[in-house]
């Protein structure tokens, strides 16, 4: 599969990753409900097929099934994002290092703020910005950035240097978005402006668009856009890996 440089961060990703987080939270998601041997099979299959950008959460569980799964490859191979709700230094630097031993690994490529809903966050929350640049510092994790569900907080975050990498909700119909398709694509294009790398998800709007049109146009219509970088789709059976990676291949060839 195609690899691209994610932005200025220094990560170089495959153009498309794995999601762990189906219908996620609580510690648990779809790919999770797969069971463990399940879910490091599909995560290996995904790996064989050049899908070496994986998308995990704290919140989603997923950290233990990666372990796993790493027994059986070279951690080097893949890029790992992975992230957190907390939003004190001492909280996060916690979670960091627990993530490390969760995932079985001595750091995690890419560890974000998750799920930031105000404009002002950097104002509201600049120890944890912190916390993980001083990760950074240690080695611990290699970038860091925000994943977003509120267009204030996507406008704000596009402006602050600190953030490295963005998880960005984008589809053709701006289905689960912060904004219309636009307004979010003309903000991404300022943050690719300025170096960030930007990985899409909600891709196929929760699943909605696929199931309506098939995952075709889904993909082609974030392929398209020269600002986005990667993107993340929830994967849940070899059947959908193919197919998925089947159209990414066919699109970076045209």
């Amino acid at each position: 599969m195609q690899t691209v440089n994610l932005g200025n961060s220094g990560l170089r990703v495959s153009r498309l990753s794995i999601g762990t987080g189906t219908v996620g939270g609580g510690g648990r998601s779809n790919q999770t409900k797969l069971g463990l041997k399940g879910f490091v099979d599909l995560l290996c299959f995904a790996h064989d097929l050049g899908v070496r950008f994986w998308d995990a959460a704290d919140a989603y569980g997923s950290h233990s099934y990666i372990k796993e799964t790493l027994k059986y490859l070279d951690r080097s191979s893949v890029v790992i994002t992975s992230k957190t709700t907390s939003r004190t230094k001492k909280e996060v630097m916690r979670d960091v290092k627990r993530f490390l031993k969760e995932i079985g690994s001595d750091y995690v490529d890419i560890v974000l703020l998750h799920c930031l809903t105000q404009h002002d966050w950097t104002a509201r929350y600049p120890d944890a910005m912190e916390a993980l640049a001083e990760c950074k510092e240690q080695g611990l994790i290699r970038a860091h950035g925000v994943s977003c569900h509120d267009y204030g907080a996507f406008q704000t975050a596009a402006m602050t240097k600190w953030v490295e990498v963005v998880l960005a909700r984008i589809n053709y119909a701006g289905v689960s978005m912060d904004a219309s398709p636009a307004d979010v694509i003309r903000t991404m294009e300022q943050m690719a402006a300025f170096g960030k790398g930007i990985y899409g998800m909600k891709v196929f709007g929760e699943g909605k668009l696929a199931k309506q049109d098939g995952p075709r146009q889904g993909i082609e219509f974030v392929m398209g856009l020269p600002c986005v970088h990667a993107m993340t789709i929830g994967m849940e059976s070899r059947r959908e890996v193919e197919e998925n990676v089947a159209i990414v291949d066919e699109l970076s060839d045209c």
